[in-house]
């Protein structure tokens, strides 16, 4: 599959993640259906998509969107809680969050849903998990297309991140890859293709932030320097566009906002 013959794509779940993530398709003149387990939580996926500080409303305020390039876009939006709708889209991208204690993502439902979808779609349908943690391979156990399944993470927000981590499993055949680099492309975005690992590692770009705040907490904790200093250090010494730890967590001087 090349990406002109893409008609529509569908993406599970219409929360933060999700509802970027149409945005972009959408943006660009591609069908999309987002299906979630209400219709409030799309009213929501709609509004954040028209008005959030990263949504049309804003673009047209800034004089990157016309009004009437706003209304194409939002025709091309279908919201949807019937899962029936989704069987005949060319991609399926998964954007589930709410794991459990607090985690941004939960597997055990990821893979009930790949399941489900497995029967459900055509079996032609390239299938690809946004998941920024999760192995990519356990997931596509779930179905019967491992090979027209992989990772797609984008970063949030996902309209205005320009990085995609597309990752393949042994079993990712190179076309399926190819496609969803070629659909980043078609969002202005830079997709770099990597490979699968066992144990639920995640992949590059959490990986090694994960690894830097790690040690930077460990600097913290011997009394080295705060959090301010951490991230006047990688500013201004590394030229880090932003540190990495939080303003006013652990560590901070007081009075520091």
């Amino acid at each position: 599959m090349k990406l002109q013959d893409v008609k529509c794509i569908g993406i599970l779940g219409g929360g933060v993640m999700g509802g970027g993530i149409g945005q972009c398709a959408i943006q660009v003149g591609q069908r999309v259906i987002i299906r979630d387990l209400n219709e409030d939580i799309l009213q929501k996926t709609k509004d954040n998509i028209v008005e959030s500080r990263f949504g049309f409303k804003k673009a047209i305020e800034m004089g990157k969107m016309t009004q009437a390039e706003m209304d194409k876009a939002l025709s091309l939006l279908t919201l949807t809680t019937k899962v029936e709708d989704m069987k005949d889209c060319d991609i399926i991208i998964e954007a589930i969050g709410g794991g459990e204690g607090g985690r941004l993502e939960n597997k055990p439902l990821k893979l009930k849903v790949f399941a489900e979808m497995d029967e459900l779609v055509k079996k032609t349908a390239v299938f690809a998990s946004n998941t920024s943690m999760f192995t990519i391979a356990d997931l596509a156990e779930a179905t019967k297309r491992k090979p027209l399944f992989a990772g797609f993470h984008l970063f949030s927000p996902a309209n205005i991140m320009k990085l995609v981590e597309i990752t393949s499993t042994k079993d990712t055949l190179p076309e399926v890859a190819e496609l969803l680099a070629d659909l980043s492309k078609s969002w202005g975005k830079t997709p770099i293709l990597l490979k699968d690992v066992p144990g639920d590692k995640g992949f590059i770009g959490n990986r090694v932030m994960s690894a830097v705040r790690r040690e930077c907490m460990e600097i913290i904790k011997e009394g080295v320097g705060t959090a301010e200093d951490i991230n006047l250090a990688m500013t201004l010494g590394f030229r880090w566009p932003a540190g990495p730890m939080p303003t006013g967590g652990p560590g901070a001087r007081s009075g520091w906002k």
